[in-house]
């Protein structure tokens, strides 16, 4: 797996076997693609990544010059991960703020000072149900974690049901990467 744009390009980044399940390149690179076609570049942008498995989502998004980038993830091999992988991104010199909350995202969005972002991405196990992902959507628009043009994110399985977006978003588009979908929803504020 390897950073495909922005100061990093061509950086091999390190998983965690059997903790994480990572995103596809393929599905990697089609969430980047629409997140330029929404957003025009990162450059200032704030972004928070849920469930950050390598960290190559949020990781992405510093190279490419989001200027805050916040990654969530419990699970101490993968925070591990996350950690050796933001050093060899941050040897390219990206200048946004980086910062790795080792804990659940439910713990993050009920305890942690609110922040507000552009870009959510959420990709949790894909045994969490889709009302554990509309809770974790409906934490987000309660505690004013979005700012008014936030985009989020949300990567299921492909197999699952069709994904519903709570009270507070409308959904605006599904991208089918294999075994992946990932949604794509606009905050109503």
């Amino acid at each position: 797996m390897r950073i495909i744009a922005g100061v990093a390009k061509g950086r091999t980044l390190g998983t965690v076997s059997g903790a994480t399940r990572p995103t596809s390149d393929r599905a990697r690179e089609g969430l980047f693609s629409s997140l330029l076609s929404e957003f025009g570049d990162f450059l200032g942008l704030h972004v928070l990544d849920l469930f950050g498995g390598s960290g190559a989502i949020g990781l992405e998004a510093l190279s490419r010059g989001a200027s805050i980038v916040h990654i969530i993830e419990r699970d101490v091999d993968a925070q591990k991960s996350i950690e050796n992988n933001y050093a060899l991104v941050k040897k390219s010199q990206p200048v946004g703020e980086f910062e790795l909350y080792a804990m659940s995202a439910q713990r993050f969005l009920s305890d942690m000072p609110k922040k507000q972002y552009h870009i959510i991405y959420i990709d949790p196990p894909f045994n969490f149900t889709d009302d554990e992902v509309q809770e974790l959507l409906t934490k987000l628009h309660i505690g004013q974690f979005l700012k008014a043009d936030a985009l989020i994110a949300v990567e299921r399985t492909t197999k699952g049901s069709k994904f519903s977006w709570p009270d507070g978003f409308t959904g605006a588009r599904e991208r089918k990467y294999g075994a992946a979908s990932i949604f794509y929803g606009h905050y109503v504020p």
